[in-house]
């Protein structure tokens, strides 16, 4: 796959809350972030507006966004359902156990790059997020692996949309203003 270290077309995307009613934000980056994120203290997290709902999986971008919408709103079971059922997909108890204390996301997305592969076109995307908990703001980057089966081969129910395979994160020092995205760095291999 094409490498896109510099992430030129960066966009940065907060979630923006509906005045329709209430509710309390959660976050998450990644399901390979759990350990980082429930180290320390629990706090509470504070009651907040929920973002107006989006579940969008027609590009790499998209689906990203959707996901950190549905943590935001925490509905995570529709943020586990853009994992694809692959080995890298995270159990859904350790993935919605990681957000409980996440009182805020928000999410920065470079450009992906597309590859094809037998049938599939992989998607490699940049991403920075940063994730408060407790008052305290952690930034992450990385890069999210996606997969689309072309529409036109699947023949038999159910249709298969576009899903992440793996999301490879780490905390940043940068803050999140002026963090990059980096896909140079290969996703770990997927686990057995």
């Amino acid at each position: 796959m094409g490498r896109n270290a510099s992430c030129p077309r960066e966009t940065t995307r907060e979630t923006k809350p509906s005045k329709a009613r209430a509710g309390r934000w959660g976050g998450f980056p990644s399901a390979m972030l759990l350990g980082l994120l429930v180290l320390g203290p629990a706090a509470p997290a504070r009651a907040q507006e929920t973002p107006d709902y989006r579940d969008d999986r027609s590009t790499p971008n998209a689906v990203i966004e959707s996901l950190y919408n549905a943590i935001n709103r925490r509905e995570f079971v529709r943020a586990w359902s853009y994992f694809r059922e692959e080995p890298d997909r995270p159990d859904f108890e350790t993935f919605a156990k990681g957000y409980q204390d996440t009182s805020r996301v928000r999410l920065k997305l470079g450009a992906s790059e597309a590859e094809g592969a037998a049938g599939s076109t992989y998607y490699r995307l940049p991403v920075v997020v940063e994730a408060t908990r407790g008052g305290t703001a952690t930034v992450f980057s990385g890069c999210y692996e996606l997969r689309l089966v072309q529409p036109a081969t699947q023949a038999e129910p159910p249709f298969q949309p576009m899903g992440i395979v793996r999301g490879n994160l780490r905390q940043s020092k940068a803050k999140f203003e002026e963090g990059q995205g980096d896909c140079s760095q290969p996703n770990p291999p997927a686990k057995p």
